[in-house]
Order: C-alpha cells, then structure tokens, then sequence
C-alpha cells in the first residue's frame, strides 16, 4: 500500500507570489509540486512536468550543483523519464521515491548526509520500495514486502536500537508485514497489515502513544484507551512532537504535544486520545510543526496544536470555503502554504453560490435514489433533483420514478459527483483533463448553467 494522497490536487495559484518569476509558459506545463521546506527557511521547490522533473530556488539548486534561476527551474536530468511517486524532506534533505522502487537523497554541504551536491541513490542491492517518510534527521523506507528499514540519525532510537547514527547503511528495524510508515521529527510509526501500530524513537512529550515520556529505542505496540477499537486503521501521520491516527469509521486519535482536548494541567496525551470531530477524511502534519490539520466529509477543514512559538489553540474549524490542506495551511497565517506531499497542480474555474443543501447529498440515513458508477454509488434524494434540474424532473417522472437505483456508464465517479455536487452546492471546480466530459453532460442534460461554466473556463484558458 502506497502513502494516501492527501490532496489530490492543489489550484498553483495558492503559490503566485513565489513563483511571480517564473515563465508563465512553464507553469502551466506543471503537473505535481512538493515544497522543500523547514521552520527557519524556505529550501524550495520540486515541480514535475510529463517528462522531466525541475529544482526551483537558491538552497535546493545549491544542493544538486545547479544554478538558481528566478525565471526558469533547472532540470534534474538524473529523474529524466522517471515517475515520481513520492517526495518527502527533513532538516536540510530531501527525498526522492520513483515507480522504479528507487529512492534517491539530497542534502546541504553542512549536513550529514555527505550527498556532495548531487541527488545520490541510495543503494540497496536489489531492494524495491513503496514508501518514504522523513523525520527532521532521518529517513523510514517501507520495501515492496512490507520490511521497514531506516537511514540517518539514531539519539533517540528513532532508528532502532543502540547503534550509532547511519547515513550511507540502511538500518533493518525488524518491523515486517507494514503497509504504511510516518515520521515526526525524531520519532518513528509504523502501520501493519494486521491493524496494529508501532512506534519508537523521541517521547518527550508523549507523541509515542505509549502512557509515558521515555522514548523507545525497539519499536513498540500502540494500545488505544479502551484496549481495542471497533475499526480499522486508515492513516497515520507525525507532527513535530505529536503522532494522529485517523480510522476507517471517520474517528480520529492524537497524542503527543498540544493533543485535544487540551487543559491547563495537562497539554499532552500520553495516549491516543479521541479527538471531537466527526467523519473525518484525511488528516494531514509536518515533521517541522506543531501544528495537524483533519478534513471531515461535509468538506470542512480544522486546525489544532501550536503555530509559530505562540500558545496552543484549541481545536477550530477554519473558516472559509477552503478545497485543499495547502489551501488551509495558507488560512493559519503562514507566508507560504505547505504541500503535504507531492501534490498535483491544476487550473480551476471556481464558481461560489450562496446556496447550500449539501446535507442532502451521499446521506445514507435520507436517500431515494443510488447513482451506481462502477463499484462507487452516490446517493440522492430524487425529490430535490427534480425541483433543481429539468433532466431528473423528466427522469423520475417517465421509466425510473419507482426506480432507486441509476447505473451511469458514460461518465466517471468524479464528474458526476462534481455535477451532482454544483446542483446542491452551487460549487463546481472545472479542470483542464474534464472539461470535454462537463461539455457533453452539459449537452446531454441540458444544463445551460453547467455549459456557462464551461464556457468560461475555456475562455480563461484562452485568456492565459
């Protein structure tokens, strides 16, 4: 199991003022982005065309002896024809995950990695790997078996073990059978096949979930409070001194530093601990900041924890009709939003409508009718469709009006979901690889407002 995207994709315009510079003609060529950053500078960028793969600013052009230029990214020639499926970064590192199974680093002159100014291969025989995660000085690498190896520094056992730090041997942690790995600043997690979690390393502030501050040098079983849990494991993720666990059933646990619910006498949860909110999608930390971020799925985002040296806040729902974690990292005042992970970058004509009856749509407790899509259905009540659109008014008046369940075979899951979710929202975000499949649905039902959208991104587009 490779790590869960956690967006899917990211409007570039988040990002204008840093990349104001650059050639308009090679941004748009951009189709996936990672921000190389730490809590004292900004490193840079990684961007990802169809072919190539770019280094963009001072520091990281500096790292892979290649020279900064404001208007243009420099090529990574090394990545030439490669897929990136992953990147990750530490205090001053960064790293590489290939569909190959290879992993490649680089670092500063002043770190230990001793990269030299290249981005170095990290040789492992014939070793394959499906997942990286960074801590602020070292590295976990899950092998396509499920075996978990480490690399880099070892003062808390965040390695495994008592050995010395290792930046050029890879570390076996004995840890098999895993599906996902995650690193906080010094401390490790990892997710087993089985639904049970391990963690090691730092746990000065509890962020090992163990009961107790003394940090572990073996990894070592995560217990949540009531011994046992009706759900499986969807996600882990590590914030700088804390560790969030996000389950199949929406539930979401933390511990660690700044973990809710907070009080004075106690700020950090020395065990999972619940965390209030419901339904919960997808969660995402950095390894350089207090701060975790949740999606629940009435699309709402939340922040909780500790940002910039100033007091904990509690948990809060940020405000706004925010559509990605970048977008939301942008919301907690930080100069420049964070991508949590390699992220796809789109253009998208946005449209807000003061309207809102999404409590109506995909609610298994109020529905008459099942769009099948392959093996996804979304649910609806058929009542609202037809006072909303003239198409269904005509549908579930003629053959389908006693009918609960619609099998769509010309449209994917997500243009219908997105159609579906304008007619309850207002909303639609109208992308450049979809635009054709919105045109022809527009056609088909009829909808003018739908075809106006259409519209007037392909003028936008022209436009730039």
């Amino acid at each position: 199991m490779k790590k869960i995207p956690t967006d899917t994709d990211v409007d570039i315009e988040l990002f204008q003022d840093d990349f104001k510079d650059i050639d308009q003609e090679f941004i748009i060529s951009i189709v996936s982005i990672f921000k190389i950053a730490k809590e004292s500078k900004e490193i840079g960028f990684l961007f990802m065309t169809d072919d190539a793969t770019y280094a963009y600013g001072d520091v990281i052009c500096e790292w892979l002896s290649l020279e900064h230029d404001p208007k243009r990214p420099q090529q990574i020639d090394i990545l030439n024809d490669k897929k990136i499926i992953q990147v990750d970064s530490g205090n001053e590192f960064v790293v590489v995950l290939t569909d190959d199974g290879l992993v490649y680093l680089a670092s500063s002159d002043d770190s230990e990695w001793q990269t030299y100014n290249t981005l170095q291969l990290i040789t492992t025989g014939n070793d394959r790997f499906e997942m990286i995660a960074c801590g602020q000085h070292h590295l976990l690498l899950l092998r396509q078996d499920g075996t978990v190896f480490a690399l880099g520094d070892n003062e808390f056992g965040q390695l495994t073990g008592n050995s010395e730090s290792s930046y050029d041997t890879v570390v076996n942690t004995g840890l098999n059978n895993v599906k996902i790995i995650a690193c906080g600043e010094g401390h490790s997690l990892a997710l087993t096949n089985t639904n049970e979690i391990y963690s090691w390393g730092r746990n000065e502030d509890g962020q090992l979930g163990l009961g107790d501050t003394d940090d572990r040098r073996t990894p070592s079983l995560v217990s949540f409070p009531d011994g046992s849990i009706n759900s499986q494991i969807k996600n882990i993720v590590a914030g700088e001194w804390h560790s969030v666990f996000l389950l199949e059933d929406g539930q979401i646990f933390g511990c660690g530093y700044g973990q809710p619910p907070i009080n004075n006498n106690e700020p950090n949860a020395k065990v999972p601990t619940k965390i209030p909110i419901e339904n919960c999608q997808s969660m995402a930390c950095t390894n350089y900041l207090h701060i975790s971020l949740a999606l629940d799925h009435s699309s709402h985002y939340y922040e909780w924890g500790r940002l910039n040296y100033k007091k904990l806040l509690p948990l809060k729902k940020l405000d706004g009709q925010l559509k990605s974690f970048a977008a939301a990292s942008a919301a907690m005042v930080i100069e420049s939003p964070i991508t949590f992970g390699l992220t796809s970058t789109i253009y998208v004509f946005d449209l807000h409508d003061p309207i809102s009856f999404i409590q109506l749509l995909n609610n298994p407790d109020n529905y008459d009718v099942e769009f099948v899509i392959g093996d996804k259905r979304i649910l609806a009540l058929k009542c609202y469709l037809k006072m909303t659109s003239k198409y269904y008014k005509r549908m579930f008046s003629g053959d389908w009006q006693k009918d609960n369940r619609v099998t769509i075979h010309d449209y994917t899951y997500d243009v219908y979901y997105s159609y579906l979710h304008m007619l309850h929202t207002g909303r639609i975000r109208i992308k450049q690889y979809n635009i054709f499949k919105f045109i022809d649905l527009a056609n088909c039902y009829g909808d003018k407002r739908l075809m106006k959208h259409c519209q007037t991104f392909m003028q936008k587009l022209i436009n730039q």
